[in-house]
């Protein structure tokens, strides 16, 4: 797999495990297999020394070379033994790939078949990751290299942390929860083919409503929680946004053990050289901006305006608010403004789309699936992008358009608060409705009218830092942190309140 640039061979002592199930470039699903490529290359480029654990999928060992089996695991109850693939990306970067075919060896993403129905076993699928992690953590396997903290992405490797109490190990963890929404929830029978203690199945341990949840031990067992930005740390402590786990989340934020860091984008989202577009252009001259969108209304056959452009680029999905824009589409079209979609996701929200896009079929485009070349131009060649999303954990597109000089249209949530400078790089709207999202396009038609103003606002947007770099910077101190600040224990102990004084990052209560 080709990267711009290798990766710096600088190395601290720090060593870090990061634990995931997806991989940008590999298999990907959504925005963690982003962040998955993403972070622990800045983080490499800043002395740490991290390597990252992932399943085998076929679609991983398809695109990578020189696969080495370096180890063997054991099982654990119904969890099968697995092997250890090595393999260093062309950038330098090291996967720890797990082997076990029962498992992986699979067509589809990697947690669905190709139809969209999750996998029966999906439990010991991710039960072997967790385990692995574990394993890996405390030397099992035979790699000759051992980490000093494991890092964990949501509830796929949220067990980690447990199976590390269980067996008593001290190593510190980290879980980033990119969505508390999706919690890997199973039934309360499944304990004993996942090897969890009799003693665990409890409200301080894995029981949640009388079922398992990985997510659940992860923010219990794991020595530290970071959402993925400082409004969404705050918003998961509240019955609205927690998924039924803001007691746990808002004791976290109390004992200082609940931070938030928002993601970054890599720097192939730069409209002066990304290379999915055929027009480039920068800030002072936004003569390829017009190309683009003028590109996209012909891709989607558009008629020709002189309108704004309005972008959509998400999963299709109720969380991302998409009904709103269905019922606020009519009244767009009407003050003049074309819509181009594109996106995959349930298909009852693929369906109100299609029908939207059917009732104006020259001011509406939509193209259901993923494409990331089109991605990058309806992104890079529209005007304002549309994210009414009723949560948003941080959000990337958003992160994307204003580097590319298309001023997002967002409800105040999550990490669009954080991101967006409403009225200077973007508008934000408070309530979750249609009325709200209408009242801020009429507000996105004023700005349009105005060129200075649109000019000035699409500046202000691209000339924002997002870089991963900040992002990696922020976690490096948080695992230097939690490396001086862990200590053998019998049980889980929070880091102390002076880890969240001590760092840049924002408590989240």
């Amino acid at each position: 797999m080709a990267c711009p640039a290798p990766l710096s061979e600088k190395r601290t002592s720090m060593r870090v495990l990061f634990v995931t199930s997806e991989f940008a470039g590999l298999a990907k699903a959504g925005g963690l297999g982003d962040v998955s490529a993403a972070l622990p290359r800045a983080l490499i480029r800043q002395g740490v020394d991290i390597r990252v654990v992932m399943p085998a999928y076929p679609d991983v060992l398809a695109r990578t070379s020189g696969v080495e089996v370096v180890g063997e695991l054991p099982g654990r109850a119904e969890i099968p033994p697995c092997s250890i693939g090595r393999v260093r990306l062309e950038d330098g970067l090291i996967l720890y790939l797990l082997i076990a075919p029962a498992l992986y060896d699979r067509p589809g993403n990697p947690y669905c078949a190709p139809g969209g129905e999750e996998w029966p076993d999906q439990d010991l699928r991710f039960g072997r990751l967790s385990l692995a992690a574990a394993d890996m953590a405390r030397g099992i396997g035979g790699l000759g290299w051992v980490p000093d903290l494991l890092h964990v992405n949501d509830w796929p490797g949220s067990l980690a942390p447990a199976y590390l109490h269980w067996d008593g190990a001290t190593v510190p963890s980290l879980l980033t929860a990119h969505n508390v929404a999706h919690q890997g929830v199973f039934p309360a029978g499944r304990r004993a083919a996942l090897g969890i203690p009799e003693s665990a199945f409890a409200m301080e341990g894995v029981e949640f409503y009388g079922n398992i949840a990985f997510l659940k031990a992860g923010l219990f067992y794991a020595s530290h929680v970071c959402a993925v930005s400082r409004t969404y740390a705050r918003e998961i402590t509240t019955p609205e946004f927690g998924g039924g786990l803001h007691g746990l989340l808002a004791g976290l934020a109390e004992q200082g053990r609940l931070s938030g860091i928002v993601n970054g984008i890599d720097e192939s989202w730069d409209p002066a050289r990304d290379p999915y577009l055929p027009y480039h252009f920068q800030a002072e001259d936004q003569l390829g901006k017009r190309k683009l969108a003028e590109l996209v209304r012909t891709s989607l056959c558009l008629e020709h305006s002189e309108g704004p452009l309005f972008a959509i680029v998400s999963r299709l999905v109720h969380q991302k608010g998409l009904d709103l824009v269905a019922e606020a589409a009519p009244e767009i079209v009407r003050m003049g403004g074309q819509i181009a979609i594109l996106g995959m996701g349930q298909p009852a929200v693929e369906q109100l789309l299609h029908r939207v896009s059917r009732a104006h079929r020259d001011q509406i485009g939509l193209l259901v699936g993923f494409n990331e070349p089109m991605a990058h131009r309806i992104i890079a060649g529209s005007d304002f992008l549309l994210m009414p999303s009723r949560f948003e954990p941080c959000g990337l597109t958003q992160l994307q358009a204003q580097h590319c000089g298309t001023l997002p249209i967002a409800h105040a949530t999550g990490g669009l608060v954080d991101t967006i400078e409403d009225g200077g790089t973007g508008l934000l709207f408070e309530e979750a409705s249609v009325e709200g999202l209408l009242g801020a396009c009429r507000r996105a038609f004023e700005v349009f009218s105005r060129p200075a103003e649109l000019l000035r606002m699409r500046g202000r947007a691209m000339a924002r830092a997002f870089s991963w770099g900040r992002s990696a910077e922020h976690y490096r101190e948080l695992y230097s942190l939690l490396l001086d600040g862990s200590e053998p224990s019998s049980k889980p102990q929070p880091r102390p309140k002076r880890l969240m004084r001590r760092s840049g990052l924002v408590r989240a209560a």
